[in-house]
């Protein structure tokens, strides 16, 4: 039974698989710190989980609570990734999001004033909700802005309302998206040297300004120096530059991750049973790993938002074929824009002995497995940070937001990715699925990303920069007095 003098963290995701994923695994450390847990989901996405993890998987433990929020959109039955533009619209220009959020903050507080349980003592919120800052005010307690991207993202990010003073965006037309406007340098971005202007969230290539995703990034980015603190999932080494450049920005600023290693070191973890995918994992791949020999699979996952042509999937399908590698392929059922993904027979009948092909799969464990020697991936920023984690070098093709950013500062920075052209073609996909797995470039890279594997471990090891960083957050943010 929870009793009333535990502090009381309320989380709140944007709601996205990706979000959703990285705040439940920060949730599980305040809770292993000592914290009563409310997590909340939209309704949509909270049906979705019971149907991925089944009936009762959510039924938590006397101290960490789900529950859910209506998110304001029409009722729908579909198990896909809803629309960013009408989620944005949703949580930026209506109060459906804030009013429903005060309320569940004003009965969990009724609740804890009848039952001495926890009243609420702090918010920790995606960065991406900036209406959780009136709820954090009118209650006087401490607000979190919980960013689940990178560091070069929120960079890039925080920088959009200064590309339109300067006239770099809204484009003037359609034409600026292929004449080679998109290749200008934008070289005065703190920590991001000579990143171009097609490497920065997508967002940019706007021709309104009253672009609604744009217009939450401005918010969101702003509303975080209100913030008690920001709390980025990223670890000193990997953004040293940028994060500089950002503690002058913000107030507190907080690196906390990978956070997969830090809930590893949990000794125990009662919420082991809550899992993060809203879409049922296959773990059959894990076996077919096991008969695989080290650095062989090149694995291949989109993401959860990712959509591509027929054409394009095609494309990627021949060329993991002619690389004669072995591949280990999600594929979710929408992934190809309004239609079933469906390969070629002749495909099928070509890769039956070296590809597996999954519609979801325990991502972290694939990438850790040693069979999986490269990641070709979207470049969210989850899977970049976990197959860093894991010490796994990629190959890029980023679609939307702030994965053009992360692909960048992968390939350029980093140094363990190459990019694929966006207009993708079967024979690039060959040429760099073979460097990868084979050539000596890929080589090069895996033992880069075998350095920030070993650096992610420090950080999160004793005495480890993010560790020190979550006592002290905890210690001087979520615990203080108002």
């Amino acid at each position: 039974m929870a009793t009333a003098s535990k502090p009381h963290a309320v989380c709140i995701p944007f709601p996205y698989q990706s979000h959703i994923k990285a705040l439940l695994k920060f949730a599980k450390l305040l809770h292993h710190r000592g914290f009563h847990v409310t997590f909340v989901n939209t309704l949509y996405n909270h049906r979705l989980f019971l149907k991925s993890l089944g009936p009762n998987s959510l039924d938590g433990l006397p101290d960490f609570q789900f529950e859910a929020i209506p998110d304001g959109l029409p009722t729908s039955d579909s198990d896909s990734t809803q629309d960013l533009a009408a989620l944005s619209d949703s949580i930026l220009n209506t109060n459906h999001f804030l009013d429903s959020f005060r309320d569940l903050l004003a009965k969990l507080n009724l609740d804890a004033a009848t039952s001495n349980t926890c009243p609420v003592t702090c918010i920790v919120a995606d960065g991406f909700m900036p209406f959780s800052t009136t709820v954090a005010e009118d209650l006087g307690i401490p607000w979190v802005s919980f960013f689940t991207i990178a560091a070069c993202g929120f960079m890039a990010i925080k920088h959009f309302r200064a590309l339109v003073e300067r006239g770099f965006t809204p484009l003037k037309d359609e034409t600026y998206l292929t004449n080679g406007y998109l290749d200008t340098v934008i070289d005065w971005i703190p920590g991001l040297k000579s990143i171009r202007l097609r490497d920065l969230p997508s967002f940019v290539r706007t021709t309104d300004t009253k672009s609604i995703v744009f217009n939450l990034g401005i918010e969101a980015t702003e509303k975080a120096n209100k913030a008690s603190a920001v709390v980025i999932h990223t670890y000193d080494a990997l953004e040293r530059e940028v994060l500089d450049a950002l503690s002058s920005m913000l107030p507190l600023v907080y690196t906390i991750g990978p956070l997969q290693l830090l809930v590893n070191q949990l000794p125990e973890d009662p919420l082991k049973s809550v899992g993060y995918s809203l879409w049922k994992e296959e773990t059959g791949c894990l076996q077919w790993l096991n008969t695989k020999a080290p650095n062989s699979v090149v694995y291949v996952n989109f993401g959860s938002v990712v959509v591509m042509t027929p054409e394009q999937l095609v494309e990627f399908g021949w060329g993991l074929a002619n690389s004669k590698h072995f591949f280990l392929w999600v594929i979710r059922p929408d992934l190809v824009v309004g239609d079933s993904a469906i390969l070629p027979a002749e495909f099928v009948d070509e890769t039956k002995e070296r590809g597996l092909i999954a519609s979801w799969c325990p991502q972290e464990q694939v990438l850790n497995h040693p069979s999986v020697g490269g990641f070709l991936t979207h470049s969210g920023w989850n899977s970049t940070i976990e197959s860093l984690s894991a010490g796994v070098p990629m190959i890029c093709w980023p679609f939307v937001s702030e994965q053009l950013t992360n692909c960048w500062y992968t390939c350029n920075e980093l140094g363990c990715g190459m990019e694929i052209d966006s207009n993708v073609k079967r024979d690039e996909v060959e040429k760099l699925v073979r460097e990868l797995i084979e050539g000596e470039k890929g080589e090069k890279m895996r033992n880069t990303a075998d350095g920030w594997k070993k650096l992610a471990e420090e950080a999160t090891g004793a005495q480890g920069s993010s560790v020190i960083n979550l006592d002290n957050l905890v210690n001087h943010v979520l615990l203080r007095k108002s």
